[in-house]
């Protein structure tokens, strides 16, 4: 199932379960996993995009070996909040996956995420090489923890 906004997707959510963080990128998929507590988000891995399918069985992997719970899409609107073909191509690509499982999935706006972790990364002195490695799911674990971070508020609430 598919939820619009985080509060529809929290409630849908067991207690105490892992989520995955997703950032679509048109040749990679940058994954991040949280701990069951939902308190931090930790970058995984980066998928480099062939095609849906196989790109879909990478993740289905990696919910069944972490048991995870949900899934959650960074939405990749613009700067004034409106939606451009990337978003229609990432609310495209949560359907198809809504298609081969019956986890929760759900959307968090994600408009900076790469540029906070391009920041962190510079921060911490890391190569140029190793941060086009590792950028991807660095900014899906920004994405995952900015949404956990609002459902932790509206659960406390």
């Amino acid at each position: 199932m598919i939820y619009d906004t985080i509060e529809d997707f929290a409630a849908a959510l067991p207690q105490m379960s892992a989520l995955t963080g997703l950032d679509l990128g048109e040749k990679t998929i940058g994954v991040a996993v949280s701990d069951r507590i939902g308190a931090v988000a930790t970058p995984l891995e980066t998928i480099r995009r062939k095609k849906f399918g196989i790109d879909s069985a990478r993740l289905l992997e990696i919910i069944k070996e972490r048991d995870l719970s949900g899934i959650l899409l960074g939405l990749p609107r613009n700067m004034d909040g409106t939606e451009g073909p990337r978003c229609q191509s990432t609310r495209a690509f949560a359907r198809n996956l809504s298609r081969l499982t019956e986890l929760p999935i759900g959307f968090w706006d994600e408009r900076l995420s790469t540029v906070a972790a391009e920041k962190a990364l510079l921060e911490a002195d890391t190569s140029r090489r190793r941060r086009a490695e590792v950028i991807d799911h660095v900014a899906a674990s920004y994405i995952l923890q900015g949404a956990l971070d609002r459902m932790r508020h509206i659960s406390a609430g």
